[in-house]
């Protein structure tokens, strides 16, 4: 199990683990995909070319980091395929 999980999942990388939620229906990394933000960058933050739906630390990112690149994905998701994707990790200091 570890070892396919490891070659699917950036499981040795700095990560929040899964950051949004499946919609009925679909995977979020497909629709991540989709939408062609595999590897986009914001400061130190990334998401992951290994699985999409992990936003990766790369050293040194910052909340606002995270936080960003996380809306720009949902941004650019609802833009080319219409769903809105909602967060799976839980922000704390963010209502909810």
């Amino acid at each position: 199990i570890r070892a396919a999980r490891e070659a699917t999942q950036p499981i040795r990388a700095r990560t929040g683990g899964s950051t949004f939620r499946n919609p009925e229906g679909q995977k979020a990394w497909a629709l991540i995909d989709a939408a062609g933000c595999r590897g986009m960058r914001l400061g130190a933050a990334q998401v992951s070319e290994k699985h999409c739906n992990f936003l990766l630390n790369l050293g040194g990112a910052t909340a606002a980091d995270i936080e960003g690149l996380g809306e720009a994905v949902r941004e650019r998701v609802r833009a080319h395929c219409g769903v809105d994707l909602h967060w799976e990790i839980a922000r704390l200091g963010m209502a909810a």
